[in-house]
């Protein structure tokens, strides 16, 4: 059976997609205009908190694939996970796998404490306080790193799985679950 034959499940909503692509937009955005475009810069950074608390209600209040509760994972799951990716025998999750659930954990918390210390940076009692903006730029670029890691493992998963995951977070559908995978 072709990609094009298979029959699709609808997984991530409108809401999921949306934020995702709006997100990969501004943090884009942000990152590259930097110090250099503060009236671009700011406000960028200003939606992707505006996005990410959007997201942290819609991760309580969402559809089944959009919920927290739905891929987070204790650390131990996801360090067993990895290790079985390792082993080329890894299962696959119609939602997020549990690495997957624990980038997405992780990148949101990197956003807040990036948008957390570019807010401080326009406070009178942070104006100006160096360490404040190196930790906005170091969180920033570990962000960046994280999104790195992020779009190999969509790859990998992509690969191992035979399924088109960037496809997936634009249409919202993916493969219906065949035995042994976890829904």
């Amino acid at each position: 059976m072709t990609d094009a034959t298979r029959r699709t499940f609808r997984v991530w909503d409108i809401g999921v997609r949306l934020f995702h692509w709006s997100l990969v937009v501004t943090f884009a955005v942000a990152w590259a205009t930097g110090d250099e475009w503060g009236k671009v810069h700011e406000p960028a950074g200003y939606l992707i908190l505006a996005l990410v608390a959007a997201r942290l209600v819609w991760g309580v209040i969402g559809t089944r694939y959009a919920r927290f509760w739905q891929f987070v994972r204790r650390p131990r799951f996801v360090i067993d996970y990895l290790a079985s990716m390792v082993s080329g025998k890894e299962r696959r999750y119609l939602g997020h796998n549990p690495a997957g659930g624990a980038m997405v954990v992780a990148l949101l918390v990197a956003l807040i404490a990036t948008g957390m210390t570019g807010w401080m940076m326009t406070l009178d009692a942070y104006w100006g306080v160096e360490w404040v903006e190196e930790l906005h730029e170091a969180i920033a670029n570990l962000t960046i790193a994280m999104v790195a890691v992020h779009v190999v493992g969509v790859a990998l998963a992509s690969v191992r799985h035979h399924e088109n995951l960037v496809r997936a977070m634009i249409d919202g559908r993916k493969r219906e679950p065949a035995p042994g995978d976890i829904v």
